[in-house]
C-alpha cells in the first residue's frame, strides 16, 4: 500500500440469522477488519447470541453492531449483553447505536429522538464505568459480583449511526465513532452493497441483480415508509410496487409488508423493482471497486463496511475482499479493527 495515501480498514456487515459464525469465520480467514451485525427484533435473530457464537469461533476478526436500537432494550439489560460478548470476544467488541428507523417502523413506531438517543448513551457509557447513573428516575449501577463479568470499567467503544448536523455535533460530545459522512474529529465508517462481476459479466445480470437486489430496493421501502404514496410512485415501478402491498393488507398493517424481507431476501413485488435499480454503485471488475473503494478512503472514511446480499454470501465476501486487495485504498492489517477505540 503507498503510505502517502489514505486507507481505510475494511470490513463487512451481515445480519444475525443462522449462517452468521460461519460467515464471520471465512471473513476473519479472508482477513476482513471487522464484522458488524445488523439489529431489528422484527427481523432477525438476536444480535447478542450470533456475536457470541462468532466471538467464540474467532480469535482477530472485531466484532461491531449496526446499529442497536436503544428502544428495543433496557440500557440495563443492553449493558449487561454487550458486557458479556465483550469478555467472551476478549475486548473485540465495538458498539453502534442508532435511533431506529427501519426497527422501529417494522413495528408501527417512528424512530426515537436523538435526544432519547444521547440519553440512553450517556446512561450505558457511565454504567460501563461502574458508576451509578439516573434510568428512569432511579439510581442504577451494575451490580454483578467479581466473576460473573468483566470488571468496570469495561472498555467497549461507543459509536452513533448519525448523519445531520446535529447528530454529528452531538456524536462530537458522546461517541468515540460514527457510521455516517465524515466527521471532523471521529473515525468515520460507512456502509456500502454492491458486487463484483466476473470476467464479461454484464452489470444488468440476473446474478448481480439477485446479489446486489436486496439493497438497492430498500430505496422504495424507504420512500414509502417516509413519504406515502406520493413519494414512492415518483419512483420508477413505484406505483406498481405500492399497489400490491397495498393490496396484501389494510392501512393500519402495511407497515408489517413495507420493509419485508429488508437487505436480505426480495419478495415478488421488490423482484419487479429489480429493472429498476442501480448496477452502477460498487458493481464491476475488481479494478473498479478498488478504485471505488479508494475514492471512499480519500473521503475520509476510516472504515468501509461491505455488506453481501443475495443468494451466495461468501462468493460475495471472497470476490469483494479480493478485488479491494487490488488497489491501494485499504487497509487489512492484523489488529486494524480496534484502531479507533
Amino acid at each position: 500500500m503507498d503510505l502517502d495515501k489514505p486507507a481505510a480498514t475494511l470490513s463487512c456487515g451481515l445480519p444475525p440469522g443462522p449462517e452468521f459464525a460461519d460467515l464471520a469465520v471465512l471473513a476473519e480467514q479472508l482477513g476482513y477488519a471487522r464484522v458488524w451485525i445488523y439489529d431489528s427484533a422484527a427481523l432477525w435473530e438476536d444480535p447478542f447470541v450470533h456475536l457470541a457464537l462468532a466471538a467464540a469461533r474467532t480469535s482477530r476478526i472485531g466484532l461491531g453492531t449496526a446499529v442497536l436500537i436503544p428502544q428495543q432494550r433496557s440500557v440495563m439489560a443492553m449493558a449487561s449483553a454487550l458486557a458479556t460478548v465483550a469478555r467472551i470476544s476478549d475486548g473485540r467488541l465495538l458498539a453502534c447505536f442508532g435511533t431506529g428507523f427501519t426497527a422501529r417502523l417494522t413495528i408501527g413506531q417512528r424512530p426515537m429522538t436523538l435526544n432519547a438517543l444521547a440519553d440512553y448513551v450517556t446512561a450505558l457509557r457511565s454504567l460501563f464505568a461502574g458508576e451509578t447513573t439516573v434510568v428512569d428516575g432511579k439510581p442504577v449501577r451494575m451490580l454483578h459480583a467479581d466473576g460473573l463479568t468483566a470488571p468496570r470499567p469495561i472498555p467497549v467503544p461507543l459509536w452513533l449511526s448519525v448523519f445531520g448536523p446535529r447528530g454529528t455535533a452531538m456524536a462530537g460530545e458522546l461517541a468515540d465513532g460514527i457510521i455516517g459522512l465524515p466527521h471532523p474529529s471521529l473515525p468515520t465508517a460507512t456502509i456500502v452493497s454492491g458486487t463484483v462481476l466476473d470476467p464479461g459479466e454484464d452489470p444488468g445480470s440476473a446474478r448481480v441483480r439477485e446479489a446486489v437486489g436486496p439493497w438497492r430496493v430498500v430505496d422504495w421501502h424507504n420512500a414509502y415508509a417516509h413519504g406515502g404514496a406520493d413519494a414512492v410512485d415518483a419512483m420508477p415501478g413505484g406505483r406498481a410496487w405500492r399497489e400490491a402491498l397495498e393490496a396484501l393488507a389494510p392501512d393500519g398493517e402495511r407497515h408489517l409488508l413495507t420493509f419485508e424481507g429488508h437487505v436480505t431476501h426480495l419478495p415478488d413485488r421488490d423482484r419487479r423493482l429489480l429493472d429498476h435499480i442501480d448496477v452502477n454503485t460498487m458493481i464491476g471488475e475488481p479494478a473498479r471497486i478498488a478504485g471505488n473503494l479508494a475514492r471512499l478512503a480519500a473521503a475520509g472514511f476510516r472504515e468501509v463496511v461491505y455488506t453481501p446480499s443475495g443468494p451466495d454470501p461468501a462468493r460475495e465476501l471472497t470476490s469483494f475482499i479480493a478485488a479491494a486487495d487490488s488497489g491501494s485504498g485499504m487497509d487489512r492489517a492484523a489488529g486494524a479493527a480496534v484502531e479507533a477505540k
